[in-house]
């Protein structure tokens, strides 16, 4: 990870809903998600805070390098629907060697819907990649 990283940056994210980003996608082959109503999923909404991280990190890394996240730390206060925009506004609060931290909050049309902390940890993707490959292999 370059030394640019640096606490202050800042990076926003917008992100229209579509319908298969809902709570009945989430793990489809589970029945107590298909009776849940159709608005955005957490697990969807964690993942769209990771994405704005990663952006705002990506021009940060070294050839090769990306980030894995770590630690999530979120509030999911309120419903959206389909169609709604979702922005996501990311604060970088933290950078420590290779980890950094970061302020979150997500809003949709109407109003904040989570809001809280990622832990974000630069990775070497080859080196990281072999290591799950040997995990794979079980060894």
């Amino acid at each position: 990870m370059k030394e640019t990283l640096k606490v202050g940056l800042e990076h926003a994210h917008t992100y229209r809903v579509p319908e298969n980003k809902t709570v009945p996608h989430l793990y489809p082959e589970a029945k107590a998600f298909q009776e849940m109503p159709k608005v955005f999923a957490t697990g969807y909404m964690v993942g769209l805070m990771e994405w704005a991280c990663i952006e705002a990190m990506a021009p940060h890394m070294e050839p090769g390098e990306g980030s894995v996240g770590t630690l999530v730390n979120v509030t999911h206060t309120a419903a959206t629907p389909p169609g709604m925009t979702v922005t996501v506004r990311v604060r970088c609060i933290g950078v420590e060697g290779r980890r950094s931290v970061w302020d979150i909050e997500a809003k949709d049309d109407v109003e904040v819907i989570g809001r809280g902390t990622h832990e974000r940890f630069a990775v070497d993707f080859a080196k990281f990649n072999a290591r799950v490959a040997k995990k794979a292999a079980g060894g």
